[in-house]
């Protein structure tokens, strides 16, 4: 909504500035029209000058409002572009490319990663969960969902949240498990500044996975925190 609202206040700048420099350049061509109908009288002493100086600065006025308008229009077309035509190229060119006589698998994900590349964050997250639930085992939609809550919406906590409910609600394979783990930790130790409790999930990875190369990281992550 705050994305919508940013477009419209620019759609109404731009449209402010395009009828500014109308109006400017319209001003522009009266002096004018005024300066030569003076000067054929030939009034060049008094009227005229004072009406040259005026177009200067009616001429500085329009150069002014024909750059601001350049930059707002150049801004409004990258934000459009970029929020509704890359998307859709996108998808017509993965359609062109993978649409043939053999059947695709479709992604049940390619809509989160469109409202990703749009900014609509809460959708992306909503796209992302419901794609788990039909590829519980997938680790990727929740590690794309903390990913989203650490950095672009700048909540740690509710990323915590999120590795912690994927962490217990499967039966992961080794690899996924630690890679979760070690997520998880990451945002305790760097984001909410928390390092007990990353050391304690660094310590279950060692309890967990004992002789493999998962315990091994773990451990010298302690080692380098000066807690092994």
């Amino acid at each position: 909504m705050v994305k919508y609202i940013g477009i419209a206040v620019l759609v109404l700048l731009v449209a402010g500035s395009w009828f500014k420099f109308q109006q400017s350049g319209k001003r522009l061509a009266d002096l004018d029209e005024k300066i030569e109908t003076l000067f054929n009288k030939g009034d060049v002493d008094e009227e005229v000058p004072k009406l040259k100086v005026e177009r200067q600065g009616m001429e500085g006025e329009m150069t002014f409002n024909g750059i601001l308008l350049t930059i707002l229009t150049a801004g409004l077309a990258g934000i459009v572009f970029a929020t509704w035509l890359l998307p859709a190229f996108a998808q017509k060119l993965t359609h062109v490319v993978y649409d043939s006589g053999e059947e695709v698998e479709p992604d049940p994900f390619h809509q989160a990663r469109v409202l990703m590349a749009q900014g609509e964050w809460d959708g992306a997250i909503e796209s992302f969960r419901e794609g788990a639930e039909g590829d519980p085992l997938n680790r990727m939609p929740y590690v794309e969902i903390a990913k989203i809550q650490r950095v672009n919406m700048e909540d740690p906590a509710a990323a915590v949240e999120t590795l912690r409910g994927a962490i217990e609600g499967q039966e992961w394979e080794e690899n996924d498990a630690a890679f979760l783990m070690f997520r998880l930790a990451e945002i305790y130790d760097e984001d909410m500044e928390d390092r007990a409790d990353a050391v304690t999930i660094l310590e279950q990875v060692m309890e967990q996975f004992p002789d493999t190369r998962h315990s091994a990281n773990a451990r010298t992550k302690l080692h380098d925190w000066g807690m092994a």
